[in-house]
């Protein structure tokens, strides 16, 4: 007996297990906020989901799905996509794209647009590859990049003030045309491009998707184009598709979410849409990973983009009415944030919006010589002290960018009303706290 204790207290592990790929990235913003919403927040302006429902359409097709005479729907389809639903992204892809799309080679679904990624990281990044990555940027690319054993490299839009005390616009933050040329070399494998952004809502007008392009191009890089906010496009605003432009197609993949498209982000359906020879590499790293998407999911999601491709530039189409409806929360709470002081970035397209909290500095001390960037820390104060959850910019940065722009958060406005006129009680609230001898 003795003999097999000390057998069992040798037997605990001393090796380190963790791979060495996940040094460093194991800290997520997410998990913290996440946490302290739950605990905290009144109100949740924090995570990019909306807590309307998806359009009826869509519910009733679920209804119909789960419990109609198909019981097939309830076991695997294929791997790469539900035959359905590839034919008709391939159909309403191509449409777009002008160009034919073959669904079974150029399209592949996955389990929402952060698997694609993923996919597409593992796919095509080797070690010593560099990747670059536009700064403010949704904050997977960072560590999907490193754990492929990737290099990221980053560049900065830049924000230019607006002439005579407009509020400013997410336009206003540019590409320095000539950083962004010094930062492609011949161990760059990609640029990840993702327009309309999220955090800033900024959508990359024609000419700066023309820079892009003609680097990529001029440097045979693959272009990474994840455009989950597609239809979230507001004031007649147009969202140009990089792999339209000369020379694209062949060197891009499109990342695109049924999550953003059809306001369903618990259904994780994504997908891939690209020339064969780029997603053949993706179709091996899924099949060695989720292998599988739920077949129901996209089955439903299959009907929706049935609907929509026959109500095309239709008033009923459910993509002219949903940007519409947010257009009208995103003016709302522009309102609200800026009659309280926080400077509103008008936001071109998506789900979110990013204000300037300087005039609220006096509210929350600073540390000196915190390693905490202000706005993460003002970010848990209010949620803490208000009730009020956002994210913090800085959060979209990484290495010597973070701190240049750590007096902005970001608040998710695809919300009820009601969310959203709760957090514009607090913020009255708040300044007439402020306002108060």
């Amino acid at each position: 007996r003795t003999h097999f204790l000390s057998l069992s207290l040798q037997a605990k592990m001393s090796r380190p297990v963790q791979a060495r790929r996940l040094e460093g990235i194991d800290k997520n913003i997410w998990v913290d906020f996440v946490k302290l919403a739950a605990t905290y927040a009144k109100v949740n302006l924090g995570q990019g989901f909306p807590d309307f429902p998806p359009p009826d359409f869509l519910k009733e097709a679920f209804v119909r799905s789960l419990s109609g005479q198909n019981h097939m729907l309830h076991q695997y389809t294929r791997a790469f996509g539900h035959p359905p639903l590839v034919k008709i992204l391939a159909q309403f892809f191509g449409k777009l794209l002008g160009r034919d799309l073959d669904p079974m080679t150029d399209v592949m679904v996955t389990v929402g647009a952060y698997q694609a990624l993923f996919c597409c990281f593992q796919a095509f990044v080797d070690e010593g590859d560099e990747v670059i990555i536009i700064e403010p940027f949704f904050d997977c690319y960072e560590p999907m990049v490193k754990m492929a054993g990737g290099t990221p490299v980053f560049v900065p839009l830049r924000p230019k003030a607006p002439k005579d005390g407009k509020l400013m616009s997410s336009a206003d933050w540019q590409l320095d045309p000539a950083e962004l040329t010094s930062k492609f070399s011949k161990r760059t494998k990609a640029i990840v491009l993702n327009s309309p952004n999220n955090p800033l809502g900024k959508v990359f007008s024609r000419g700066e998707l023309e820079l892009i392009a003609d680097l990529c191009v001029k440097h045979d890089v693959l272009c990474i184009s994840d455009e989950v906010y597609e239809w979230l496009v507001y004031d007649g605003k147009e969202h140009v598709r990089i792999a339209s432009l000369p020379g694209m197609w062949d060197r891009t993949v499109i990342i695109g979410s049924a999550g953003k498209t059809f306001s369903a982000t618990g259904w994780k359906v994504g997908w891939t849409v690209g020339p064969s020879r780029l997603l053949q590499h993706l179709h091996t790293v899924h099949q060695n990973s989720v292998y599988h998407c739920a077949t129901v999911a996209q089955e439903v999601v299959a009907q929706g983009f049935q609907r929509e491709l026959e109500l095309y530039g239709k008033p009923e189409s459910y993509f002219i009415q949903l940007p519409k409806e947010l257009q009208q929360k995103r003016d709302w709470l522009v309102q609200s944030l800026d009659a309280v002081g926080m400077k509103p970035i008008v936001p071109e397209g998506t789900y979110f919006l990013v204000a300037d909290i300087s005039e609220f500095k006096s509210d929350v001390p600073d540390v000196p010589n915190s390693d905490e960037p202000y706005d993460s820390r003002f970010a848990k104060w209010m949620v803490k002290n208000k009730g009020l959850a956002a994210i913090p910019l800085s959060a979209f940065y990484s290495g010597p960018h973070k701190n240049n722009y750590n007096h902005f958060i970001r608040f998710c406005f695809a919300k009820e009303d009601a969310t959203l006129k709760a957090a514009n009680d607090i913020l009255q609230k708040w300044k007439r706290e402020k306002s108060s001898p």
